[in-house]
C-alpha cells in the first residue's frame, strides 16, 4: 500500500467533519466545506511544504482523518499517487524532528504489533534497531 499515517498534526475540522464524526449520516463533505477554510489535504500540503517537504495535491490520492473525540490532533491517513511519492516523504519525515508530527506507514493490525512488541524488545536493548520499509517490519 501507498498509504501514511501522520499523527500530532493539529487540523481545523470543518462541520461536515465533525458532523460525521458524532454520527450523522447523509454529508457531503465536499458540499458543506466553506469558502476560505482550508481542506484537510490543503493544510497537509501547508504543513508538510513549511517543512521543507515537498508534496502536492497531484501526489494525494486520498486523505482523511480518523476520528478522534476531545483532541485536536488526529491520525489522519494519506494514500499517496505512488510508492515512489511515499518513499521520498519518509526520507524526509527526519525534518520533522522537534515537532509533535509524526509520520508512519499504514501497517496491517498484524504488521502494526509486530512493530510495537519490535520497538519494546529494541528499548530493551535486546535488539540493536528495528524499522518498517514496504510495509514490513526489519530488525
Amino acid at each position: 500500500l501507498d498509504d501514511l499515517l501522520i499523527e500530532g498534526l493539529e487540523i481545523h475540522r470543518t462541520y461536515a467533519q465533525a458532523t460525521a464524526c458524532d454520527g450523522g449520516k447523509d454529508i457531503e463533505i465536499t458540499a458543506t466545506h466553506s469558502p476560505g477554510s482550508p481542506s484537510l489535504e490543503d493544510q497537509v500540503i501547508k504543513f508538510f511544504n513549511s517543512k521543507d517537504i515537498a508534496i502536492s495535491s497531484k501526489d494525494i490520492v486520498a486523505c482523511h482523518s480518523l476520528a478522534q473525540k476531545h483532541s485536536k490532533t488526529s491520525t489522519i491517513v494519506i494514500r499517496l499517487a505512488s510508492r515512489k511519492c511515499k518513499m521520498e516523504v519518509l526520507r524526509n519525515a527526519k525534518k520533522l524532528k522537534g515537532t509533535s508530527v509524526y509520520v508512519n506507514e499504514h501497517l496491517t493490525k498484524r504488521n502494526s504489533e509486530i512493530a510495537r512488541q519490535a520497538r519494546i524488545l529494541r528499548k530493551e536493548k535486546k535488539i540493536h534497531d528495528t524499522w518498517t520499509r514496504n510495509c514490513k517490519v526489519l530488525i
